[in-house]
């Protein structure tokens, strides 16, 4: 089996390209690579119905099984008639959506998904909980704070996707488990410091609340995005990944086809 992971699609973000046009590549790139299984690692789109009719076009177009977590900006609720609360109960309504559904691919492995949350841990230590809390440093707002309505703050939140995640592993926690994320798990996939911008914002990239899972559990693969590097690298027997495709204005090339080819990692099984 040919698994393919890929995160921050964001199709719904390029000047010129739409939606459709990002389908059709990522189907043919899909096809090229012989791809048997899909893992999106969120931010898909900024609205959920287009997120919801994205993924259910992959799977469609190319009669494989696509599996996918939520990101940050497919809670987005600005440019909706719903919360983020009614959001996340339309998407775990969603055969593909991860989040308390392990997906058992064989008697060995399994896959476990949760979008988890930031913890404020991947800030610079010099701003204080309070400070950053604000969302808001140098006249730039984290826009989280303004499109998305949680009931609750955040470091909660990442603490009960955490214990959410767990619950899910330890249903399968006799395989090998393939981990997939959005909000990064390992600090060096935060942006590297000091940095005049992201020794502040970095407490939005990442959560320590998994470290315990790292410790516990067979991880073999951990994959994440959010935060728009593309890298892979093994530490202690898991191989992290974070293969994000991000904004046009972040792509080496102009060319789509090109720039999903490279961020699509994959690998057999």
């Amino acid at each position: 089996m040919e698994i393919g992971v890929i995160s921050d699609l964001h199709v719904d973000r390029h000047k010129t390209l739409t939606p459709e046009d990002y389908q059709n590549v990522l189907s043919n790139v899909l096809y090229q690579r012989h791809i048997d299984l899909l893992l999106i690692a969120g931010d898909i789109s900024n609205n959920y119905k287009l997120t919801n009719q994205f993924v259910k076009h992959i799977e469609y177009e190319m009669q494989i099984k696509v599996l996918f977590i939520p990101g940050n900006h497919d809670f987005w609720a600005t440019e909706t008639d719903v919360t983020s609360a009614e959001i996340l109960d339309f998407y775990l309504q969603m055969d593909a959506c991860l989040i308390g559904k392990p997906y058992v691919i064989n008697d060995e492995w399994a896959i476990v998904g949760n979008t988890g949350w930031y913890d404020y841990t991947y800030a610079n230590p010099k701003f204080s909980l309070e400070r950053v809390a604000r969302r808001k440093y140098y006249g730039a707002t984290w826009q989280d704070k303004v499109k998305i309505d949680w009931p609750m703050e955040d470091r909660k939140l990442s603490n009960i996707a955490a214990r959410q995640a767990t619950k899910d592993i330890e249903r399968v926690k006799d395989k090998k488990i393939i981990l997939m994320t959005h909000i990064v798990t390992h600090p060096r996939f935060a942006v590297p410091t000091p940095h005049r911008i992201f020794d502040y914002f970095n407490a939005f990239i990442g959560t320590s609340d998994f470290d315990q899972i790292y410790q516990q559990y067979d991880i073999r693969y951990s994959i994440m995005g959010h935060v728009h590097f593309r890298n892979t690298f093994v530490e202690n027997g898991t191989t992290y990944i974070c293969p994000c495709l991000g904004y046009q204005r972040e792509w080496r090339t102009s060319n789509i086809e090109q720039e999903i080819n490279h961020a699509l990692y994959s690998f057999s099984l």
